[in-house]
């Protein structure tokens, strides 16, 4: 797990210094060691978080002499062991102990094409030296981020969006289709957009090749069906049970692939429950377990003690936990949004920061966390609606998840920032009018994998978890898993009050009161609930000359919510003040 950064240059020789820049924001999420590497015009540079071969022979850029290859690599293949066993019975020869140099070998040996060899999570740039041609590529899941950008005769690509405006001459002007969707979706804004006219990121499961003249061949490689198939013909709910435990216990066993202990974050929700239980059945002991709570707000609950305490002692884990102050959270804020890639206003994504950098200081520098679950499994609340959806399903899908509808939206940001048409709502109709998906649940599911879980949960966990040089791992997207549910009939996913069959699954391993308990979130009543110093901050932020000069909301929408700080809600339940004030606490805190 680590940071990329590099340059390809069409017109000019790379910019080394530019490049080393890029990387050098990122020594955060790789804290044991850096390096760069060029020739005349691709520039390559990494930071390294050691969790796979500890020795410099697994440091990067990796060169390879033999097969004049150069790469750059962030993330980890679970099953790189096997595809290394594979590689050497073809006549390969390795000079480390680590997944990075399989993804060289297996480049070399089925092109670009190796990807879909791979079990794991990643993003790299491949250099071919004798050719000159660049391939990035990123998972399945979009788990591993890649931002692109194009800059004075140069394609630039990095990890985060950051890293990108510390190289330079990045077109930082508003996207208004990025604005749209961010306002539409609770901050989720579809790749390849961002919130940035001038950067833009690789959709998940997309290789992109990069000749030396700068053509360009974009390709997706995994695009799973969410029908039924005919090999699950006569499965009933205990058969779909054992198969998707089947599947998971093989996802969790993949990613204790390390050299460095691996712990897990229990929340002591389900999923998170669910991976220590088949961790303890795989004969784990001594697992590392960690959660976190807070302050109790107005009506809230600030921690789920309760539940990870009864299945840290029913697994005899090494557990600890963690209780945050508000004063802590108001401290820790400016850093948070500052290692947002992207601006995100889930108010799990504090969380995730403080927890991490516990975890982080605890020694842990690998753990495996439940995100993912809901999407693959229906849990949320606006699945059920959709199982009795007329037509296509975007219209019930809409009523249930988009933040705003037009009139809302053309109240709320100035008329030269709103795109000419209804994007976001268009982008919900083409995606369940494609073909694939069996019925309006499977087409709702099937966006929210897609384009929600990448851009949201996913995102949020990366970004949080690695601005402490912590390596999260996400049992629940493995993709076997993933093709796995896509299949499983919808009403298996939503019996029991949503995710049914994993319910089904986790009977036999877990307490019933952490199966059958209310579905809980990560609770942070200082950010959910506005008042006090916290909406301050966010006031500050909108009446500031940076916010007046921008002009990128209409004064008298900003001045209604400041004046309702908490009334204002999504149909989830999300703060629309707090969407606001985080995108302009953002943009002001990189300088835009």
């Amino acid at each position: 797990m680590c940071g990329l950064a590099g340059e390809i240059a069409f017109e000019r020789p790379a910019d080394v210094c530019a490049v080393e820049r890029m990387a050098e924001t990122m020594a955060r999420r790789g804290p044991d060691g850096h390096g760069s590497w060029a020739n005349e015009r691709i520039a390559l540079a990494h930071r390294r978080l050691k969790i796979i071969d500890l020795s410099e022979r697994g440091a990067q850029p990796l060169v390879d002499p033999e097969l004049d290859l150069t790469i750059v690599f962030n993330g980890c293949i679970y099953n790189y062991k096997e595809l290394r066993a594979e590689l050497e019975a073809d006549g390969f020869r390795f000079f480390s102990t680590g997944d990075s140099e399989v993804i060289a070998k297996a480049y070399k040996r089925w092109g670009a094409a190796c990807v879909e060899r791979f079990a794991g999570m990643f993003a790299f740039a491949v250099a071919e030296r004798d050719t000159g041609r660049v391939t990035l590529a990123r998972d399945r899941l979009g788990i591993k981020p890649l931002y692109l950008a194009e800059t004075d005769g140069a394609l630039r690509f990095a990890s985060t969006l950051p890293a990108l405006l510390a190289g330079g001459g990045v077109d930082t002007r508003l996207d208004s289709v990025a604005l749209h969707h961010y306002f539409s979706w609770h901050a989720v804004v579809p790749a390849p957009h961002t919130i940035l006219r001038g950067v833009r990121k690789l959709p998940p499961a997309t290789v992109l090749t990069i000749e030396p003249d700068g053509t360009r061949r974009q390709t997706t490689y995994w695009d799973p069906p969410f029908e039924r198939r005919p090999e699950h013909d006569g499965m009933g709910e205990r058969e779909w049970s054992d198969a998707v435990l089947d599947a998971l216990r093989v996802a969790v066993r993949r990613r204790m692939v390390a050299d460095v202990p691996v712990g897990v974050l229990l929340s002591g929700g389900l999923d998170s429950s669910l991976i220590v239980a088949l961790l303890a059945e795989e004969g784990q002991r001594g697992l590392q377990t960690f959660s976190i709570g807070f302050e109790h707000g107005p009506e809230v609950e600030g921690d789920e003690f309760r539940y990870s305490d009864l299945v840290a002692r029913q697994y005899e884990t090494v557990h600890q936990r963690w209780r945050v102050s508000g004063e802590e959270i108001l401290a820790a804020l400016p850093d948070a949004i500052d290692a947002m890639s992207e601006p995100m206003t889930s108010h799990d994504a504090i969380a995730f920061f403080l927890l991490s950098q516990e975890v982080s200081g605890a020694g842990c520098k690998v753990v495996q966390s439940g995100q993912g679950a809901d999407e693959v499994f229906a849990g949320y609340s606006w699945y059920p609606p959709l199982a009795a959806a007329d037509g296509l399903g975007d219209d019930a899908y809409a009523a249930e998840f988009i933040d705003r509808d037009p009139a809302e939206m053309a109240d709320l940001l100035h008329p030269r920032r709103l795109p000419p048409v209804d994007v976001s709502r268009r982008f919900v109709r083409d995606h369940f009018s494609r073909a694939g998906a069996d019925d309006p649940l499977d087409r709702a599911l099937r966006l929210d994998t897609q384009i929600m879980l990448v851009d949201d949960p996913v995102k949020r966990v990366d970004n949080m978890t690695m601005a402490w040089g912590l390596e999260a791992r996400t049992p629940f997207l493995d993709h076997e898993l993933v093709e796995l549910a896509a299949a499983c009939p919808p009403s298996l996913k939503l019996a029991h009050g949503g995710k049914g069959v994993l319910k089904t699954a986790a009977r036999t391993l877990l307490p019933e009161t952490v199966i059958d308990r209310p579905k809980g979130y990560f609770p942070v009543p200082a950010v959910s609930h506005l008042e006090g110093e916290p909406l301050e901050r966010v006031r500050a932020a909108l009446t500031a000359s940076a916010a007046r000069d921008r002009g990128l909301y209409r004064p008298e929408h900003v001045e209604a919510l400041l004046a309702d700080p908490v009334g204002a809600r999504t149909g989830i339940g999300s703060s629309k003040l707090w969407q606001v004030g985080l995108l302009e606490m953002w943009l002001q805190g990189h300088g835009i």
